[in-house]
């Protein structure tokens, strides 16, 4: 039986994006967010609860930089939204520093890559640009700051 454990997944779908393998990105990201969602999270104590938002946000971010790739733009738009959403809200700083984590361990240079690529050689749609373009503008604050 697979190894269904989410930072298992995420850490495949880190790799199916090295690799190019976009499909099979999706197909792990998409595990681990679905492996995620069966913890609720009021039940959880806060460390838990804070790598369990880690992953969350790791595997949306190789999500969407995989749809990117895979021209899959409203996809992408739709995880960009919950990222940006989720993300910001809290206003504790913890989606910060997840991106600055993903930096420091190399992996945020792969997603910000993808949406510079899309930004500059696509033409999308105001929303998906709009999204996009705060994400990536986000991403490169993070690496600036590091």
């Amino acid at each position: 039986m697979a190894d269904r454990r989410p930072e298992k997944s995420c850490e495949q779908a880190c790799e199916s994006l090295k690799q190019q393998d976009y499909e099979v990105a999706v197909k792990h990201c998409t595990e681990a967010l679905l492996s995620l969602s069966q913890y609720p999270p009021a039940h959880l104590p806060e460390p838990c609860q804070a790598e369990i938002d880690r992953i969350k946000i790791e595997t949306l971010l190789y999500r969407i930089a995989s749809f990117l790739q895979l021209k899959k733009y409203g996809q992408a738009d739709e995880d960009c939204r919950h990222v940006l959403g989720e993300g910001l809200a809290k206003g504790d700083g913890s989606f910060r520093a997840v991106l600055c984590c993903m930096h420091l361990k190399g992996k945020l240079q792969i997603v910000s890559n993808v949406l510079s690529k899309s930004l500059m050689g696509e033409s999308l749609n105001g929303m998906v640009t709009k999204d996009l373009t705060r994400l990536k503008t986000l991403l490169a604050e993070t690496e600036v700051i590091m």
